[in-house]
């Protein structure tokens, strides 16, 4: 279950966006709806970039022990006499194209993903 985490933006936070608020009020004379709504729309674009924030500083996982298969999704094709081969399953994230007609398979593009 994951843990609970805290806002990163705090109640005292939303009142200084509040006081905001009410000075952009005092000093525009905007309809206050468009205030509300600015002020909204500011707590929110806010907390959108806290999370991304967030999420560049959690650390890569570690990768899996040597020798586990990785899923991956390849196409090889053999260029002399047109073999198709999928691969999905390897020991390495790039792993070397496999052989056939004693040359090495051409990496292709899956036609419908």
């Amino acid at each position: 279950m994951r843990a609970m985490r805290r806002s990163p933006i705090s109640p005292p936070m939303l009142g200084v966006l509040a006081v905001l608020g009410l000075l952009a009020w005092a000093i525009t004379r905007a309809d206050p709806r468009a205030v509300v709504v600015a002020v909204l729309v500011g707590w929110l674009i806010m907390r959108v970039g806290y999370r991304m924030l967030a999420g560049f500083g959690t650390p890569v996982p570690e990768p899996p022990p040597p020798g586990e298969l990785r899923k991956v999704r390849l196409m090889y094709r053999c260029s002399i006499c047109g073999t198709e081969v999928r691969m999905t399953a390897a020991n390495d994230e790039v792993p070397d194209p496999p052989r056939h007609c004693m040359e090495d398979m051409e990496l292709v593009a899956p036609l419908y993903d």
